[in-house]
């Protein structure tokens, strides 16, 4: 009667071990598409701007955008001081034309 239980029993443990390792498995699987996604997406990005020169450019135009929009807003950071502040420079608005 006791090696059938602890036969059950083993069988059990084998049976959960089992289970944690499959979800263990999934897991990492789970990971790795992830990060197999992230690279695919990396060297696209790295295609797109290898191939278009101009994108580079226009990010880097939008970002110094982004930047003087921010200091606008939020004020100036550390870095800056009241001389550079974009506020205080004559806004650069396109006018339409009549």
């Amino acid at each position: 009667m006791s090696d059938h239980m602890s036969s059950v029993q083993s069988c059990e443990d084998f049976s959960r071990e089992r289970l944690q390792l499959n979800q263990h498995l999934e897991k990492m699987t789970e990971q790795m598409e992830n990060a197999s996604v992230k690279l695919s997406w990396m060297a696209y990005d790295m295609v797109v701007l290898r191939t278009s020169p101009d994108l580079a450019e226009s990010l880097k135009c939008l970002e110094n955008e982004f930047l003087k929009c921010k200091a606008v807003i939020c004020g100036p950071t550390d870095g800056q001081d009241k001389k550079t502040h974009p506020a205080s420079e004559e806004p650069n608005i396109p006018q339409e034309k009549s």
